[in-house]
């Protein structure tokens, strides 16, 4: 089997570190040296450090979009039931480093969007597919009868990536993943919640 490239090592492990330390807190140094390869292996590789953070957005992004296929668009599970597991699994991702690094697209949207167009531009088009998944996950939800026929799913779903940051951030911040199994808790037991 080949050894990793340069390249996915410098991704692979530079996540890591932009995610521990934020992306203008690691340096590209922190980065290579992390990632144990020369420093001009960087600039071979990536013009500049904001094409290095959108690919580690992008490989980020890989792993939700496994985490999407997996519940929110798995047809052969209840909707709900879906969008709980949705729920469950970000909750585990987080709680890998007791809630210390938080989510990528947060805290980019937080740390980048206002120097790097390109990075914004990208975290939209992010949340806009979430909310799509969301939607989608919710429309099967209505049709199943598990939520009434005038859901509005789409705003829902807004709503639902709006305040999953939220809670995201809030985690962070006490280190503590109340504010997710809150969020969760009211998510399901009021707006989700089927008149009888």
């Amino acid at each position: 089997m080949a050894k990793p490239s340069h390249r996915e090592k410098i991704l692979t492990e530079g996540l890591r570190v932009v995610h521990q330390h934020g992306f203008g807190g690691a340096s590209v140094r922190d980065i290579v040296q992390a990632a144990g390869v020369p420093q001009g292996s960087f600039t071979n590789h990536f013009g500049s450090k904001e094409s290095f953070g959108l690919e580690i957005i992008e490989l980020y992004f890989s792993n939700s979009r496994e985490v999407m296929a997996a519940t929110l668009l798995n047809d052969e599970l209840p909707p709900l039931k879906r969008l709980s597991d949705y729920m469950d699994k970000n909750r585990e991702h987080l709680q890998q480093d007791e809630m210390r690094n938080g989510c990528l697209y947060g805290n980019f949207t937080a740390e980048a969007s206002d120097h790097s167009e390109p990075i914004r531009t990208r975290l939209v088009e992010i949340f806009t597919e979430v909310q799509h998944s969301l939607a989608y996950c919710l429309t099967a939800a209505v049709k199943a009868g598990e939520l009434p026929a005038d859901f509005d799913c789409n705003e829902i779903a807004g709503f639902i990536v709006s305040s999953l940051q939220g809670a995201n951030l809030i985690a962070k911040g006490y280190r503590d993943v109340e504010p997710l199994n809150r969020f969760k808790h009211v998510l399901f037991s009021t707006i989700l919640k089927h008149p009888a």
